[in-house]
């Protein structure tokens, strides 16, 4: 049994790692810990994760490529001797994958709560044209598109 991709289309090359990424997000379905993301400016992102009971040496994060894994892991005290045990010490990864350009600013831990400031720059239109070779290995002029106007 096949299954459809997303991007079949002949008009888009070069997107099959968009599927590949799409794949690894799907995987990454445990809910813990909780986050948000919210837009900070024009340009800024903050992730927050809820870490309570975590401190900063029992939390990691490392970039990959253009994935951004945050993960924890809290020792057990040999000394602590439970009547109850109802917070588990837990240990956890959670993934987000970054868009291309986007940089990691740096992360704080306030209050249980793990901030991660990201910040995407802005972007600059990239219009290149493209020289256009002739069977006879000779370069064509090339058609000035920015001077075309549209219905003219």
């Amino acid at each position: 049994m096949s299954r459809l991709s997303l991007f079949n289309s002949p008009l888009m090359l070069g997107f099959d790692h968009f599927e590949r990424t799409l794949e690894r997000i799907a995987k990454n379905g445990d809910g813990y810990p909780p986050y948000n993301i919210e837009r900070i400016g024009d340009n800024g992102l903050r992730i927050t994760l809820a870490v309570a009971g975590f401190s900063a040496d029992d939390l990691g994060i490392e970039l990959v490529e253009n994935q951004l894994v945050v993960r924890g892991r809290q020792q057990d005290d040999p000394e602590r001797v439970y009547l109850h045990r109802g917070i588990a010490a837990r240990q956890f990864q959670r993934s987000f994958v970054l868009a291309e350009g986007i940089e990691v600013k740096g992360a704080t831990l306030d209050n249980g709560l793990l901030h991660i400031e990201l910040e995407r720059p802005p972007q600059e239109l990239r219009v290149r044209s493209i020289a256009i070779e002739s069977g006879n290995g000779k370069t064509a002029r090339t058609l000035d598109l920015k001077a075309e106007k549209p219905g003219k």
